[in-house]
């Protein structure tokens, strides 16, 4: 089984280089996918309101936009909640900006879970840059070039200049095997308890004592009356 997802986050380089873009994400056991998304510059004007995500329209409604306003920076924010892989992959229409993206991948192989990408900040100026990826993963990380904050999440702080890339592996069950095998758990054990009522009932009925037929009568002598 093999499933991928594809996040293309554009972000608009600005002369000035103040750029903030924050990304948490955190997978659960069952390959869904929650998240924050920050996207964010400092105004230029008092017009100016920076950034703005719009969701795709086949996740209008799962996905919550509103606005940002925090250390100076302005733009947008948006909340997600149980996206699957193939949904976190239309997250990339979110940006109507164009300029330097970052690539996300996740795929499935069995029990592993892999996470690839890469992103261009060439284009975006040192000064005030902040770019930054987070994943939370339902298990321990085996592998990943980022900066582990505990067993099982990563951190990229991805430097303004240059051509970066994201690299992290994990294992944890896939969730279809888990749902087949409590199937099948759950099948055998009701097997198994109808075969004891079964068994149960006809001990019962093996050493149940064979009734007795109603008492004769014996009739009086003549002798008696």
């Amino acid at each position: 089984m093999l499933a991928s997802s594809a996040l293309a986050l554009l972000v608009v380089p600005l002369l000035a280089g103040c750029l903030r873009v924050q990304v948490s994400m955190g997978i659960s056991a069952d390959d869904k996918v929650s998240g924050q998304i920050v996207a964010a510059t400092v105004p230029t004007d008092e017009n100016d309101r920076g950034p703005q995500l719009t969701p795709p329209g086949a996740l209008t409604n799962r996905i919550r936009v509103q606005e940002y306003r925090r250390d100076g920076y302005v733009g947008t924010e948006a909340f997600f909640n149980g996206l699957s892989f193939g949904e976190v992959q239309q997250l990339g229409s979110m940006y109507s900006e164009t300029g330097t993206d970052l690539q996300l991948a996740l795929r499935r192989s069995g029990d592993l879970v892999s996470l690839d990408g890469r992103i261009n900040l060439e284009d975006v100026p040192a000064q005030g840059a902040d770019v930054q990826f987070t994943v939370a993963f339902p298990a321990r990380v085996a592998t990943t070039n980022g900066v582990r904050q505990g067993d099982s999440t990563v951190t990229w702080k991805l430097p303004a200049g240059e051509v970066s890339t994201l690299r992290a592996e994990v294992r944890y069950p896939d969730p279809d095997t888990r749902s087949f095998a409590g199937w099948a758990g759950m099948a055998a054990g009701v097997a198994i308890a109808v075969a004891a009522i079964v068994g149960v009932m006809a001990w019962s009925n093996r050493n149940r004592p064979t009734p007795r037929g109603p008492r004769r009568k014996t009739p009086l002598s003549s002798s008696t009356r």
